[in-house]
């Protein structure tokens, strides 16, 4: 093999292990399907714009929140506090009522869990395929902070920002 020939599954191995390096906040991003609320743990969402505001967050092809979601669909980001590890836990699985037992509220359009760090509430304006994956990209239509500690993802683990 010469240099400049990459072996895909190093790649892979490679590329999975420096972004399991990047520490990254947690969050479970809602909707509603036919007035049920439905939701996935996400760690990939970030700001994709401030004019207008706009957010971008990154689902799994085979994501059934994905599936439920079209252009005009409301979306909740709810980014998690840091000891709600176990929530995130919950969501990132399959399961048939992710939200028994958490209390939540319809809020702006979306299911918004009563306990948080963040809440981002956006119209869905677009998808773009990427992948394995799907950006879902919004404008937002709410937004608001809280003073929870946030959770974070790194190295396969769960933990908190810590301020020096």
């Amino acid at each position: 093999m010469s240099a400049v020939e990459i072996d895909d599954e190093v790649l892979q191995k490679s590329f999975r292990a420096a972004m399991g390096n990047v520490a990254a906040a947690v969050a479970v991003v809602t909707t509603f399907d036919q007035g049920e609320p439905v939701g996935s743990t996400v760690s990939a969402f970030a700001s994709l714009s401030m004019e207008p505001p706009m957010l971008l967050v990154s689902l799994d092809n085979r994501s059934s929140l994905l599936s439920r979601l079209q252009v005009g669909s409301v979306v909740g980001v709810n980014v998690l506090a840091a000891h709600q590890d176990q929530i995130g836990l919950r969501f990132a699985r399959s399961a048939p009522d992710k939200f028994a037992d958490i209390a939540w509220r319809a809020e702006d359009g979306a299911p918004g869990l009563v306990d948080r760090h963040a809440w981002v509430a956006f119209d869905v304006t677009q998808f773009v395929e990427a992948g394995d994956h799907t950006l879902v990209l919004g404008r937002v239509k709410a937004a608001d902070t809280y003073a929870n500690a946030p959770l974070t993802y790194w190295q396969r683990t769960f933990g908190s920002h810590q301020v020096f």
